[in-house]
């Protein structure tokens, strides 16, 4: 994770560089575009310290691993209007606010699932829950069963951001342009938890959580300056501080991890200004 999150961070730093080298030598007017794209994601996570209190609990779980959960692809889930959000996605509107740069809003729709069996550090306590579990624990070492916890961000880890990004064209080859493009974001997060925890009743419900902050870098195939594909990786953090676990407002986890994610989408821009009109001088 630590290396993959150095390498587009690299490469961030290095298209940002080649940018610059470039900003003089192909100009495109892009100023006043309207862009829009849709797309899916793969994503991967660090290791994450679980932190969950409540009314007769307060424990930490070590270094929990978890993955996302792709849909296997069809044309049921990701081409039908009716489904197309059920897969991992991108969903992204901006604006040029000069030919280079440009402002934009969007999901990120991932889905963040704790691998069951795994065997992690505990330490806090447990009491009068009901279940196998109560006790006092101090870097001891529990498995993640059904009975124990299920926890995930299913529907999903959306991270609602807004980025701020560099456009640059590095080769035109007439009809077909090809484009780098790079930036920096933030946003919140508003995951839908599907919680289990010590057999209290199951919670699924979307809420604020925390915040996020990445980078990104892409490159950008564009055809008749109207539609392109674009791919994308992109690295960043996310930190929830108020994540809902069950259906009693005192039970809470929290947790912080690294990101990253390879992305894949479609779109099409707009040009919203007005073209100058010639007068008639006679």
């Amino acid at each position: 994770m630590k290396l993959t999150l150095t390498i587009v961070l690299v490469l961030f730093m290095f298209s940002l560089g080649f940018s610059q080298d470039q900003s003089n030598a192909q100009q495109i007017d892009r100023k006043g575009r309207l862009y829009f794209y849709w797309g899916w994601n793969w994503a991967w996570y660090s290791k994450s310290d679980i932190q969950f209190t409540g009314l007769n609990y307060d424990f930490t779980l070590d270094k929990v691993s978890a993955q996302d959960r792709q849909t296997k692809f069809s044309a049921y889930y990701y081409l039908n209007p009716m489904h197309i959000t059920i897969p991992q996605y991108n969903l992204r509107i901006g604006y040029f606010i000069t030919d280079n740069y440009s402002i934009s809003i969007g999901i990120d729709h991932m889905k963040y699932v704790v691998n069951a069996g795994q065997t992690v550090k505990i330490s806090g306590n447990i009491n009068d829950s009901g279940t196998v579990f109560d006790g006092i624990y101090n870097n001891d070492e529990i498995v993640i069963t059904d009975d124990f916890l299920q926890f995930e961000h299913t529907d999903g880890l959306n991270y609602i951001n807004i980025d701020f990004r560099r456009f640059d064209q590095i080769f035109d080859l007439h009809k077909v342009t090809i484009n780098i493009t790079e930036g920096l974001g933030t946003g919140i997060v508003y995951p839908k938890t599907n919680a289990t925890l010590l057999n209290n009743e199951r919670h699924d419900e979307f809420h604020v959580a925390g915040y996020g902050i990445n980078a990104v870098v892409g490159i950008n195939v564009e055809l008749y300056r109207s539609f392109f594909v674009q791919t994308e990786f992109k690295g960043g953090y996310i930190n929830m501080p108020d994540i809902q676990t069950t259906n009693y407002s005192t039970d809470k986890a929290s947790q912080s991890f690294f990101f990253y994610q390879l992305n894949v989408t479609l779109g099409a821009s707009i040009n919203l200004r007005k073209k100058k009109q010639a007068t008639n001088t006679e």
